[in-house]
């Protein structure tokens, strides 16, 4: 069975041979590939998909366009060839340019396109012990971490925050934010003061929809997405519509997120782990659990990174196609360095896929703002159990998150996060080099953490919860792996990068480093004083 966890000690930057270039051509924006296009007919093949775009949708009347020069700099071609294509379109009377305001879709053609299909591109299951002991005995990492185990650590004192799962938060668009509430503010009619529909907002679920046809290659109704309080409140109420079908085990990828895992079991939910590899999750595994549902992170697995590749969507296809539902944690697809974009399941499983997805890794986790995008058969009921969970999400900071994807900031923030994230990413690939260069690397080309992994050491040779808890002595705080895993995996680190300075990230490798040496020394130290007393009792 191959295995996700490289032992040659060389940064696994993407699991897909096809994706595996040095140099990125591609984007989020309609899942655009330049690969794609034939020999010296880049102009032509732009402008046919953007002609398909506008005509089923994904492209409504008055969005706007990337500007030229960003297109091209993300598809590594000449700005001309895209400057052509938009031409074309203008000429056709479907593009009209606006100034300072861009490039606006102005009409549809009068016979929408066919829709293309095609194969998809490459790319402890009991609820936790409320009554459980305080996570942290004295300075040690538990074995077992309790239900609070990641409130208690945010709140220990660190030099170094390597916790995974934040975005550069400095760099939230304050003084954007601060002029979509004035918008708003200036524009709201006093009834949009009152309640509202449960789903959310209108302006929020029709902003999220175009959203999801421009980078996550979704078609949606906006009538079709429910609003949520971040990916945390989407997974209750997806367990809860589900248990009224009679579902209690949803099936989840080994290793896989120990916070979704205790968000599940509190509902009520058994977790069967189901292995990945260098290619995602073992569909022949998840059919062996016989597990009605399953829940995946295909674009960026968490924590390994890798992306879930073709034969396993196909063969995932064929699992739920004989009665399976998906849940797609898309928790981080647009943060992406080095490999093209990988489209979202649910745009290959539309009746058999819950899609979730929020800002918390676009803006901030502060916002507690997300989405579901349920199987049309279980639309009515995830809007059942969000109205009697809070009658609906405040309306006003959706009005202004809706102003501000509207008014292209979340396309300006995102490239500023790539860019530093790829920054960060960057130097602390090269300070593991440095430091632990024995650490083989793992999920680099996308997302906002590392994985390490130390090749050479067995699962019982180095304990991952004791050199997490030796790293938080040295000022750095970070996961241990075998948090995140129900069943035997090789010791680890899973290292975020994303919100810490550019600056801090050598010092932190540097003291990850004397933290291992420490834990190894202990290790060899306590396995000389057994050898010791197994040879005097002799």
């Amino acid at each position: 069975m191959p295995s996700p966890w490289p032992h040659n000690g060389l940064v696994n930057r993407s699991n897909d041979g096809e994706h595996d270039r040095s140099v990125t051509r591609g984007s989020d924006f309609l899942q655009l590939d330049p690969a794609d296009a034939p020999p010296g007919g880049l102009a032509d093949w732009l402008a046919g998909r953007l002609r398909h775009a506008i005509a089923d949708g994904r492209l409504p009347i008055g969005a706007r366009l990337p500007a030229t020069r960003v297109l091209a700099a993300e598809l590594r071609v000449s700005r001309g060839a895209v400057t052509e294509a938009y031409q074309r379109l203008t000429d056709e009377g479907h593009l009209a340019g606006r100034g300072r305001a861009g490039t606006i879709v102005v009409a549809a053609p009068l016979t929408p396109a066919p829709p293309t299909t095609g194969p998809a591109r490459a790319a402890s299951t009991s609820p936790p012990d409320p009554a459980a002991p305080a996570p942290f005995p004295g300075e040690q990492f538990p074995g077992e971490p309790g239900p609070d185990v990641f409130d208690v650590l945010r709140d220990l004192p660190a030099r170094i925050d390597l916790s995974p799962g934040l975005p550069d938060l400095a760099a939230f668009p304050r003084a954007a934010w601060q002029r979509a509430e004035r918008t708003v503010l200036r524009d709201l009619p006093a009834a949009g003061l009152g309640y509202g529909d449960p789903r959310g907002t209108p302006a929020l679920r029709t902003a999220v929809a175009d959203w999801l046809a421009r980078y996550r290659g979704i078609r949606a109704d906006p009538a079709g997405i429910v609003v949520v309080a971040g990916t945390a409140q989407a997974l209750g109420l997806i367990a809860r519509v589900l248990a009224r079908a009679g579902i209690d085990r949803i099936a989840v990828e080994d290793p896989g997120s120990l916070g979704v895992r205790q968000h599940l079991a509190h509902w009520g939910m058994g977790t069967p782990p189901v292995p990945v590899d260098a290619a995602g999750i073992r569909v022949d595994h998840l059919r062996a659990t016989a597990a009605p549902a399953v829940l995946l992170t295909p674009a960026h697995q968490f924590p390994t990174g890798v992306v879930l590749g073709g034969d396993r969507r196909r063969d995932l296809t064929r699992w739920a196609a004989a009665g399976g539902l998906v849940i797609e944690d898309d928790y981080d697809a647009e943060h992406r360095y080095d490999r093209p974009p990988v489209p979202a399941l649910r745009s290959m499983l539309p009746d058999r896929a819950f899609y979730t997805g929020s800002v918390s890794k676009l803006l901030a986790p502060a916002l507690r703002i997300g989405w579901i995008l349920p199987p049309p058969a279980h639309l009515d009921a995830v809007i059942a159990e969000k109205r009697f969970a809070d009658l609906g999400n405040a309306a006003l900071p959706q009005l202004v998150l809706a102003e501000l994807m509207n008014s292209g900031e979340m396309e300006r923030t995102l490239r500023l996060l790539r860019r530093r994230h790829r920054r960060r990413r960057d130097t602390m690939i090269a300070a593991i080099a440095a430091h632990l260069p024995t650490a083989a690397v793992h999920g680099a080309a996308a997302g906002l953490h590392l994985t390490i992994t130390f090749p050479g050491h067995p699962p019982d040779s180095l304990n991952d919860a004791g050199l997490a808890a030796a790293a938080l002595q040295h000022g750095v705080k970070t996961h241990p792996l075998s948090w995140h895993a129900q069943r035997p995996h090789p010791p680890g680190l899973v290292l975020g990068y994303a919100a810490v300075p550019t600056s801090a990230i050598p010092d932190a490798i540097a003291a990850l480093a004397r933290a291992l040496h420490h834990t190894r020394s202990q290790h060899a130290t306590a396995r000389e004083a057994r050898s010791s007393a197994s040879h005097r009792s002799r």
